[in-house]
């Protein structure tokens, strides 16, 4: 059985965004830990939180990866057009 009471509390944000989207927030963090830094990437939907943790090590390919998403939509029709 894991003792929770045993965790340090966790640190505040070095730094952070938040983004209103439609109906959605989305808080962007970056943290520390003993591991390293990291993005913390919280969706908040009428009080559901899904979060996903990216490592430093990661950022550029992540970064790399939504410009090229970015790209590629922009080049679409419309959504709703077939």
């Amino acid at each position: 059985m894991h003792d929770s009471s045993q965790r340090p509390p966790p640190s505040p944000p070095i730094a952070t965004e938040k983004l209103a989207i439609e109906r959605k927030m989305f808080f962007i963090d970056l943290k520390e830990n003993q591991r390293g830094r990291f993005l913390k990437i919280t969706e908040d939907v009428g009080g559901r939180r899904d979060t996903i943790m990216l490592p430093a090590e990661a950022f550029n390919d992540f970064v790399e990866a939504l410009k090229r998403l970015v790209e590629f939509e922009a080049k679409l029709p419309p959504s709703g057009e077939t």
